[in-house]
């Protein structure tokens, strides 16, 4: 499984406000164009955030499913982007005091045609995708993202 850490100069409730946001992921989450739809109860288990994912005139309309869920601690998702596949990714927050939080992303191939591609190879290209995903969820959250006006 692909994971990546950062070290965020944001505490904990900032970051959670951008990732509780669903209509906030096509700005941080690389590969998300847009978001179509957010389920009302976004992000308790179940929900799902109805996204497009790839580059216009390719894109591809799909949907990520909450799996499991801690406010401010954790956010698991089961991410769709059929035909190519479907992955788990894990989300994790770790407030470390005063204004820093460790966020981790761990992320692997479930099923589809993804899932095919060996592990050594689909490991670092997830790994420089979730790097770059984190750079924007701090931007975002550095810059008050999700606060509500």
């Amino acid at each position: 499984m692909a994971t990546v850490t950062q070290i965020f100069p944001s505490p904990a409730a900032d970051i959670w406000r951008v990732i509780e946001d669903g209509w906030l992921y096509s700005g941080w989450v690389v590969g998300a164009s847009r978001i179509r739809a957010v389920d009302e109860h976004w992000p308790q288990v179940g929900a799902k955030l109805h996204h497009s994912v790839g580059s216009w005139p390719f894109l591809i309309d799909d949907s990520s499913r909450v799996t499991s869920m801690e406010p401010r601690r954790k956010l698991e998702l089961l991410a769709r982007g059929w035909p190519l596949g479907e992955a788990r990714v894990l989300i994790t927050l770790e407030d470390l005091g005063g204004s820093q939080c460790r966020v981790s992303i761990l992320e692997d191939a479930v099923r589809g045609p993804g899932k095919m591609v060996p592990r050594a190879l689909r490991d670092p290209i997830v790994s420089v995708r979730n790097r770059e995903t984190l750079r924007r969820l701090e931007l975002m959250a550095a810059g008050g993202a999700g606060r509500k006006s």
